[in-house]
């Protein structure tokens, strides 16, 4: 399915501060993750995902760390900062909200009969 780029946008950052709150991971990870956690649904690019971690960083959600990889290569790893935990509580609350009202909208919308008056 082809997603709306606000939609994806408005989720990127939670779905990143998710996936990091599961422990450190680097970019590539990420991206891989993101297509895990999704069903095979999105389909995220190193374009995508590294000006967003960049701007986590810069925010203070998240802070990189640099370590091998298995094969010794080094990576750039990211992590949570206590402010991305804070962060991302947060936005779980917001996206909890938004997600019951749009359940509600579309019940109303797929059974007319239930709408009050």
């Amino acid at each position: 399915m082809d997603i709306d780029k606000d939609l994806v946008a408005a989720s990127a950052t939670p779905l990143v501060l998710a996936i990091l709150s599961e422990g450190d991971s680097y970019g590539y990870a990420i991206i891989k993750r993101v297509g895990e956690v999704s069903g095979g649904e999105l389909h995220w690019t190193d374009g995508m995902v590294y000006p967003l971690l960049h701007r986590l960083e810069r925010r203070g959600l998240v802070e990189a760390v640099w370590g091998l990889s298995e094969t010794g290569r080094r990576r750039k790893y990211y992590r949570l900062t206590p402010a991305g935990v804070e962060h991302l509580a947060r936005q779980r609350r917001q996206w909890q909200l938004v997600d019951k009202a749009m359940r509600g909208v579309w019940l109303m919308v797929a059974d007319p009969a239930s709408q009050p008056g």
